[in-house]
């Protein structure tokens, strides 16, 4: 027989049916075993009778332990009793591979669980997660080419800074120092006179000295960036591009979430519901007002105050005009006002804090260098950016989204260590 998936076992419903997979737990006695297998699909349980089989099958079957590997080939049959509903009557148990010892039992500590990452990523904790992220990524590439949009890639190794000097993460390259990516931009903006609308999802490296639950030293981005755009226009590509991603998890993940124990109310509420929209001094005023934090005028907001600030709403929120001092030099300054700079943050719902960062970039070539000196860079450094305001410069914006901040927040988690296979942190650079 072919071997199909649980999934497709079940569905099928009746009759006999050949399936493989690892034990996901097992008991019996001296004449009968029930073992419940897994799958990347599902879960089923297998019920070994061993006068109704071979000697081999029930040998097999008795040394079948926690993620051992099996192959099974038995009739499938409804049973209410069952974890899923059915249960294989089995003919036939061929023992693959042996699992004896499996390290990993109830009740272990967040600590093991990320030293045994490489075992842990088999429960159906983080399946159901894995699963979700697939779909995530699967959700921005479809967002992007539907609105018509190319994609594009930088390098990881990079000459100058963009994001800020203190995390970068130096490499030795053939006797001189470049760095690793913290963003596609600099290398964006060129090919936009080129391709006009760009994104790309690729990792990214911040070298931030931060042991929260809400950081990693490497991420995966998932950036954009748009010829002729102004800066409402990005804020409507992520207001899209996030209802987008959360549309598709609600449709495709229905059994992940439901596993993960999500309440997908706020979900809904964000998939259909318009975000929040206000300026930084708009934020200042509320979280006065209505939680008693009173912030200088010019400090970024930290942790404490976009948490606090997420509270009060359902939604996402999207803070708007920034002060300049506290943003990248490439961001545009309001032609209203020369303190504020055309960028954003959205600040997630439920405390999960900034997903996405943007502005609509500076074109002025003259504020560019201004800015670089302010911050005690050499814009001769910077020279083939700068040339894409010298040679036919237009209007232009875009923004990074960190996909696993997004993930955390659609599974609800408690570490955005669990949003991604295998976290890279201060502390963590195994397994």
């Amino acid at each position: 027989m072919d071997f199909i998936s649980i999934k497709k076992a079940m569905k099928q419903g009746s009759g006999d049916v050949a399936i493989r997979g690892w034990c996901y737990r097992a008991r019996g006695s001296s004449k009968l075993r029930f073992i419940i297998l897994r799958d990347s699909t599902d879960i089923i349980q297998c019920v070994v009778e061993k006068e109704k089989v071979s000697e081999q099958s029930w040998t097999g079957a008795e040394k079948t332990d926690i993620e051992a590997s099996a192959e099974v080939i038995g009739e499938i049959v409804p049973d209410a009793r069952a974890p899923t509903g059915f249960e294989i009557k089995v003919k036939d148990f061929n023992l693959i591979g042996q699992s004896v010892g499996w390290p990993i039992q109830k009740d272990q500590s967040t600590e093991l669980l990320a030293d045994l990452k490489h075992l842990w990523l088999r429960s159906r904790y983080m399946t159901s997660i894995l699963k979700i992220r697939s779909t995530v990524f699967g959700a921005i590439n479809e967002y992007f080419r539907k609105e018509g949009f190319y994609e594009f890639q930088s390098p990881i190794f990079q000459a100058t800074q963009a994001e800020g000097g203190s995390t970068l993460f130096p490499v030795a390259y053939f006797g001189k120092t470049v760095y690793l990516a913290q963003t596609w931009q600099l290398y964006a903006e060129p090919a936009i006179f080129s391709l006009e609308k760009i994104y790309c999802i690729a990792p990214s490296f911040r070298a931030e000295k931060s042991k929260t639950s809400r950081h990693l030293t490497e991420y995966w981005h998932a950036e954009m960036e748009v010829a002729w755009a102004n800066f409402e226009d990005i804020q409507n590509h992520g207001e899209a591009l996030i209802k987008h991603v959360v549309r598709k998890v609600l449709t495709c993940n229905k059994e992940e979430l439901r596993l993960l124990n999500r309440d997908t109310k706020i979900l809904e509420t964000v998939a259909n519901a318009p975000f929040y929209r206000m300026t930084y001094s708009d934020a200042l005023r509320v979280l006065n007002e209505k939680c008693s934090i009173e912030i200088e005028w010019g400090k970024d907001l930290r942790t404490i105050e976009e948490d606090e600030l997420s509270k009060l709403y359902n939604n996402f929120i999207i803070v708007t005009h920034y002060p300049k001092l506290v943003k990248a030099f490439y961001m545009k300054e309001d032609d209203a006002n020369a303190d504020v700079v055309h960028g954003c943050d959205f600040i997630a719902p439920e405390c999960y804090g900034e997903v996405i960062g943007g502005s609509e970039r500076e074109s002025d070539l003259d504020k560019l260098k201004a800015r670089l000196i302010e911050m005690g860079e050499n814009p001769e450094h910077y020279n083939f950016y700068l040339d894409t305001r010298r040679y036919g410069s237009v209007p232009h914006a875009g923004f990074g989204m960190g996909v696993e901040r997004l993930i955390a927040w659609i599974c609800k988690l408690e570490n955005i260590k669990d949003a991604i296979p295998f976290p890279r942190t201060m502390i963590r650079t195994t397994p």
